[in-house]
């Protein structure tokens, strides 16, 4: 009765109406133009919620992207683990938190996880990202194309 969902997804999240916010929806979207629907999905919102965490079900692997402050590096990549946080909500989770309600909803492991933090400065409402961030967001691309060993161009 489930349909086969793709085995790799990519979710980012953040505020495309807030400058460098925007990143992690711009990533995803990039991403979006040069993935094979059958491989890979790709998934953004405002910012992670308990009911993402139903998209991960059925995953061999998960890319989360975010627009991150304080970055010495155009981008940064870590692995993301399960953990309790105190002062649990329901809106504006932590990949952390998010991969422990997976836990405690499917009462099994999440799929392996791994967040793409891109460098960000500037999240004044209505502006665009800035010149800095795009050249940033490309490099992260680079690495999540090879993330998700996509062709670095679109088959004609």
């Amino acid at each position: 009765m489930s349909s086969k969902v793709a085995p790799l997804l990519v979710f980012g999240w953040g505020n495309p109406g807030r400058g460098d916010d925007a990143l992690g929806p711009l990533l995803v979207e990039q991403l979006a133009g040069r993935a094979q629907a059958r491989r890979l999905e790709c998934l953004t919102d405002f910012q992670l919620q308990v009911e993402h965490a139903l998209d991960l079900v059925g995953r061999e692997r998960v890319l989360f992207v975010d627009a991150a402050i304080g970055l010495q590096t155009p981008f940064a990549v870590s692995t993301v683990v399960p953990a309790p946080v105190a002062g649990f909500t329901t809106h504006a989770l932590a990949p952390e938190a998010l991969l422990q309600v997976y836990r405690d909803l499917e009462r099994a492991e999440p799929p392996p996880c791994t967040l793409l933090a891109i460098r960000a400065q500037r999240f004044e409402l209505g502006e665009a990202p800035g010149e800095q961030a795009l050249t940033d967001l490309a490099l992260a691309l680079a690495w999540a194309m090879e993330w998700a060993r996509l062709p670095e161009e679109i088959p004609a």
